[in-house]
């Protein structure tokens, strides 16, 4: 058997293994999962490490068992994949290259504005349809159960907030209202920014419909997106790798096939 062949069907059936506790987590979610943010989650789970483990096993029995047909369909799948991984990673790029944090004279976080982020994110937040989603899971994850500890205006003022924190767990500071705990504010709005109308003290609602809660979950989204396009490029260039290897093995398995047939003939 060709080195090729044995590091194609080595490769795969790692994958083939890991694949088999992503779908047992998948399914761990269907069962146990206890809000819709978790659920939400099992179904592409599931069907993605469905998909490692069948991609896997044909690039593992096409190697090792010299198929040429699960070898040529395992390749077009590879390629597919380092073409959609390719250009989801640029896509990330270029869609999260706009929007930052705005510092705020006095304090010690920062204030996200929805406009300053790309039309395309700005219009996935804007869907109430995908909106009302992101809310349910903010609630679910309590987002702002920890600044419960700051007690005190000037405690609070010098207080590291995340994107989420400073954009859904409090009125932006324009509105100018009075603070009587990290997540109650009062007093009359001083600026016409409609996210001080949107404000409640209501302690399940805060600043949930806020343009600011919207602009730091992109700010969160921005973040992770950049550290997963950095992550692609090393998974691109393991897959490649692979791909690689795929082709030579299905070469060797070739020059193997011509070879028995020359054999063959002379005989």
């Amino acid at each position: 058997m060709a080195c090729s062949n044995v590091v194609t069907g080595v490769l795969n059936f790692l994958t083939l293994v890991l694949a088999l506790p992503v779908i047992a987590f998948g399914v761990w979610l269907a069962k146990k999962g206890d809000s819709e943010c978790v659920r939400f989650l099992q179904t592409p789970i599931i069907v993605l490490g469905v998909f490692i483990l069948v991609v896997s096993a044909a690039g593992l029995f096409g190697s090792w068992c010299g198929n040429r047909i699960l070898m040529y369909s395992y390749l077009f799948i590879m390629f597919l994949l380092i073409l959609l991984l390719f250009v989801f990673t640029i896509f990330a790029f270029v869609v999260t290259n706009s929007g930052a944090g705005n510092a705020v004279s006095g304090k010690g976080f920062k204030e996200y504005r929805l406009g300053d982020y790309s039309n395309w994110l700005q219009k996935r937040v804007d869907n109430p349809k995908y909106w009302t989603k992101i809310k349910s899971c903010l609630a679910d994850a309590n987002v702002c159960s920890d600044l419960k500890k700051y007690t005190s205006a000037a405690t609070f003022n010098k207080a590291p907030l995340t994107p989420l924190e400073s954009g859904c767990c409090k009125p932006p500071t324009e509105c100018q209202f009075t603070f009587d705990n990290a997540t109650t504010w009062v007093g009359t709005p001083g600026s016409a920014n409609t996210d001080c109308r949107a404000w409640s003290n209501t302690q399940t609602q805060l600043c949930f419909d806020c343009n600011s809660c919207r602009a730091g979950m992109l700010q969160n989204v921005k973040s992770n997106w950049r550290r997963v396009a950095v992550v692609n490029i090393i998974v691109l260039v393991f897959m490649i790798f692979i791909y690689s290897c795929g082709c030579c093995a299905l070469k060797a398995s070739r020059r193997q096939k011509a070879d028995r047939k020359y054999r063959y003939g002379e005989a």
